[in-house]
């Protein structure tokens, strides 16, 4: 049977396989609370009706023999939908105890002969309330991938559609060993081929637009940072070698507020997220006897690269963006401006252009040296960053699951390597929701640091004269919502939207 167009894996989603090990598993994923209950048999039938709309979701993974081409989609012969959709029950009915649950399904790794990606519903929740936990690997989508579970079975209305007979499914036969390594032969040169034209073409128009009138200008301002990218990283408490069980605690803000600290402040709002979050960081560490002063937060943040419709699919397009942000100034106005001149200095300069232009030609590499990545990355003895911080856009209005209304949609994103915490925001709904996941043992008291975020929110609203929480409603797509639909993007479960530039 010959292999489809399209069904073998690109080397920037085969990356998160390669990377993968059991103290890292590398899937993203959510947690959402219902403001209702919804019967387990009802979820699984509605989630099976859904299926035929997306195919992946009934595809497995096959690698060919001696990693001679990257692994291929293939349909899952032994498809079981049950596989894939669990029930868990809550004794307490707590958040808490929602998050400790949610830490031990993030923390697992996933089972590479199915489909990778799987739902937990949870009941138990106080007030009539439940839950889903979502899980895909990171191979499949990134944080604004617009296929996905999560967009097919949320709907904008609260009206619930019943549920249609689902589709017979025929699985077709995989390929024998002999058979994928032909293919993997026949294919891998041309991939080579069009890999090496393709990383050649994104020299020239990486050197087109560095060499623009509005890039040099602000290469000025970049060269005075670049000492601070190449010095090495000063670790941080969490920054430990990630080997326990996961950790996650959530909080969550309205866009209104951190619009109004923007507009009173400057900068952008992602510039707002992340002053707050070098404001908890730098709290936590002096929590645990560091000093700040002279210190930097280097943190990696995932930016999108998509332009257009076209790209709304499956698959991983996105860069990253190093920022160093000083944790030795104390005022948070002043602090807000030292992240806006670094943030805007990355941009001018088109960092993330040069970050993909090296993973362009990272790509061209043999197969089987790309599939040593993990043993690679393992020996690494110094971090590369402290942290990654991440934000995806999300809708501005309510999403309902078999009409019970989302009331939260709290983001999940990695860690692994020396980097023990690691943080994602997912905007929805008007507010932005923060999920920091932490490694056990490298930072066991990520609530607390959880606490600090809240309050250097506070300190951000003060300095900005907004003493009150602002209406916690859903926000008009106006010019400011747009920041929050796209700036930054990467890994946790993204909603189909359009992307502001």
């Amino acid at each position: 049977m010959p292999i489809r167009s399209g069904d073998r894996l690109p080397p920037e989603d085969a990356a998160f396989l390669y990377l993968e090990t059991q103290e890292m598993p590398l899937h993203i994923g959510s947690v959402s609370v219902l403001d209702g209950k919804i019967g387990f048999e009802e979820y699984v039938e509605f989630i099976s009706s859904k299926l035929p709309l997306i195919r992946r979701y009934r595809q497995r993974l096959v690698t060919p023999p001696f990693h001679l081409g990257h692994p291929i989609w293939q349909d899952d012969p032994d498809f079981d939908i049950r596989n894939h959709i669990h029930h868990a029950h809550l004794k307490r009915g707590t958040m808490a105890e929602l998050q400790r649950l949610a830490g031990q399904i993030f923390g697992q790794v996933m089972d590479r002969n199915k489909p990778l990606w799987d739902l937990t519903l949870v009941d138990g929740l106080g007030e009539g309330q439940c839950a889903f936990i979502s899980r895909v690997h990171h191979c499949l989508v990134d944080g604004v991938s617009g296929v996905g579970i999560i967009n097919v079975m949320l709907s904008p209305t609260r009206e619930a559609e019943p549920a249609p007979t689902p589709e017979p499914f025929q699985a077709e036969p995989l390929p024998g060993p002999g058979e994928s390594m032909l293919d993997a032969l026949a294919t891998s040169f041309f991939d080579s081929v069009q890999r090496i034209l393709s990383a050649q073409m994104a020299v020239v128009n990486v050197a087109e637009t560095l060499i623009s009138e509005q890039v040099l200008s602000g290469w000025s301002q970049f060269a005075q940072l670049a000492p601070e990218l190449v010095a090495p990283v000063e670790r941080l408490p969490f920054n430990q070698k990630v080997r326990g069980p996961r950790k996650v605690a959530w909080t969550e803000f309205p866009i209104s507020d951190v619009s109004a600290i923007r507009k009173a402040l400057g900068g952008t709002l992602n510039d707002v997220v992340l002053t707050a979050l070098t404001i908890a960081v730098r709290r936590y560490a002096e929590l645990h006897g560091q000093s700040m002063k002279n210190r930097l937060l280097r943190l990696m943040v995932p930016v999108n690269l998509r332009r257009d419709e076209k790209h709304h699919g499956f698959g991983n397009r996105v860069s990253a963006m190093p920022v160093n942000v000083p944790l030795d100034i104390d005022h948070p106005a002043e602090l807000l401006k030292a992240v806006r001149e670094r943030t805007e200095a990355m941009k001018r300069a088109h960092v993330a252009d040069l970050v993909q232009l090296s993973s362009a030609w990272m790509a061209v590499t043999p197969v089987p040296l790309q599939a040593m990545l993990g043993t690679l990355a393992d020996a690494i003895t110094v971090p590369p960053f402290n942290m990654v911080c991440t934000n995806v856009p999300g809708p501005q209005y309510p999403l309902y699951l078999l009409g019970r209304e989302m009331l939260t949609f709290h983001p999940y994103v990695p860690i692994g390597g020396e980097m023990g915490v690691n943080c994602a925001i997912q905007s929805y709904n008007g507010k932005l929701y923060f999920g920091l996941t932490a490694d056990s043992a490298a930072a066991p008291d990520v609530r607390r640091l959880n606490e600090f975020l809240e309050e250097a929110f506070g300190e951000l609203r003060q300095a900005a004269g907004v003493l009150e929480p602002q209406r916690e409603t859903a926000v008009p797509q106006t010019t400011d919502e747009k920041e929050v639909r796209f700036e930054l993007a990467g890994p946790t479960g993204g909603l189909r939207q359009r992307l502001g530039s």
